[in-house]
């Protein structure tokens, strides 16, 4: 099988990688040369969006937002314009559930197949090969592109029908930054009360306080390191898909609104590029106190 990948940063970076030692055929398309001249010595080949159609059986796509993924497959010289019908389609990216069903009936009338399926694990879990693929669509094609899922992933789960997928990256994004946002709040109130940040967390971690959130994050927080896994601006464009898609559906959600707007101040201070755990620097603004161990 031979698999195309359009996006080799943080996470496509490493599951392309993935990809190869599985034994795969890759084509690769970056921005950046230097990148695409990593996997080219690595075996893989660089290829335009036409040329992937023409070549690849699976075609990914790892890309910051749904208008993007749209214009790399259906745009002019796009994926779509070569492919063979059979081919899937595969848009790893967070978007909405509108945007994938958009993508999917376009590829229907072009005889392709497409798939929604984003993934879950941040930066550690790309380079660990053990991602979670939640994936919308149909069964054949989640059949076809599965070996691949296998290759970067844990665990690949067909959820539903198009859309399916990136609703449950939504909900999963809903969760994970409520309860970043939290830790945060939670550990500048331990501060602020004289306690060691680090201590704090070694006694709660194992009871019912304790997550993977909390086991990846609180230590970054407490080291004052935000090198990113998962960006602000990554996390602040799913929450504002949450946001259009609840008002869509009129479905409320209350703390994830004031989420949103909790992000939106870490972007006007400077944090977009920053990593999720520069969440804690909002509430450590409004208490005047820093998250750290305690020496």
């Amino acid at each position: 099988m031979r698999v195309g990948f359009v996006g080799l940063g943080i996470m496509g970076n490493p599951m392309c990688k993935h990809i190869l030692k599985a034994g795969f055929e890759l084509d690769v398309f970056a921005l950046e040369e230097n990148v695409i001249a990593e996997f080219v010595a690595l075996g893989a080949k660089k290829a335009t969006y036409a040329e992937m159609g023409a070549e690849c059986d699976v075609v990914m796509v790892m890309v910051p937002t749904g208008a993007i993924s749209k214009s790399i497959m259906f745009g002019e010289n796009g994926v779509a314009t070569t492919a063979k019908p059979g081919t899937v389609l595969v848009d790893l990216s967070s978007v909405t559930a509108a945007e994938s069903q958009e993508c999917y009936k376009l590829a229907q009338e072009k005889g392709l197949k497409f798939l929604d399926a984003p993934v879950s694990g941040g930066e550690p879990k790309a380079i660990d090969g053990t991602l979670a693929i939640m994936v919308g669509g149909d069964q054949d094609a989640f059949d076809i592109a599965k070996p691949v899922f296998d290759a970067f992933g844990s665990s690949a789960l067909l959820v539903g029908p198009s859309g399916s997928g990136s609703i449950t990256k939504l909900t999963n994004q809903i969760i994970v930054n409520n309860n970043i946002a939290i830790i945060g709040e939670a550990f500048t109130f331990a501060a602020k009360a004289g306690a060691d940040p680090v201590k704090v967390y070694e006694a709660i971690r194992g009871g019912l306080a304790g997550s993977c959130c909390l086991d990846a994050k609180l230590p970054m927080m407490a080291a004052r390191n935000f090198k990113p896994g998962g960006t602000i601006k990554v996390n602040h464009k799913d929450i504002t898909n949450v946001l259009k898609t609840a008002h869509s559906i009129d479905c409320p959600v209350p703390y994830t609104a004031q989420l949103y707007e909790i992000l939106q101040s870490l972007k006007v201070h400077g944090h977009l590029m920053d990593d999720q755990a520069s969440m804690v620097t909002y509430f450590e603004a409004l208490a005047d106190v820093t998250v750290e161990e305690k020496k």
